[in-house]
């Protein structure tokens, strides 16, 4: 099945065609609700209700971009919405100052996905939300606090909060 064939048939509510999305793409997914969720139940919870509004919601996707990023958007959104029901985002030292490091920032050893997730366990709410919207979903500061109701700095000094945590985190287990 073509991803035409899919959207046609998510579109006439056929089941085979939800079913064979939801093969393609529930793992991809996942690791995305995971990034932002901490417990398994929790990314579970969201993916499932992602894909209920993907399939309930399917008239809504134009063909404007790719059919994977409209359904990451889902899911992200879905993420967050269970994150701020669940615990609220604290985004702790908001007022405070924060170091200023050059943005040279990598990792040159392999570390495995289970680590990476781990590691981004380690963040509180805030840094970890504010980090995988920036970084990994490649959003802007301005769409971050328009999605969060934060404020463009708030967003930018949490993500090199965010930073500045995880070098210390990737230090103590000797990455860095």
């Amino acid at each position: 099945m073509s991803a035409d064939e899919i959207i046609d048939g998510l579109r006439n509510q056929d089941r085979t065609a939800q079913r064979k999305l939801y093969e393609l793409y529930s793992p991809l997914m996942f690791s995305v609700c995971r990034r932002y969720l901490w417990s398994r139940e929790d990314a579970e919870e969201a993916l499932v209700s992602g894909f209920y509004k993907v399939f309930s919601q399917i008239d809504h996707f134009n063909g404007a971009g790719s059919f994977e990023g409209w359904i990451r958007r889902i899911m992200v959104n879905e993420s967050l919405m269970l994150l701020r029901k669940r615990q609220p985002l604290h985004f702790p030292g908001e007022e405070s100052e924060f170091p200023e490091y050059p943005d040279s920032f990598s990792i040159e050893s392999d570390i495995s996905a289970r680590e990476i997730l781990e590691i981004l366990d380690e963040l509180p709410s805030g840094y970890r939300t504010i980090f995988n919207l920036y970084v990994l979903e490649g959003l802007k500061h301005h769409e971050i606090g328009e999605m969060l109701g934060i404020s463009i700095n708030t967003s930018k000094s949490q993500l090199v909060l965010a930073k500045e945590k995880l070098r210390k985190i990737l230090k103590t287990r000797g990455y860095v």
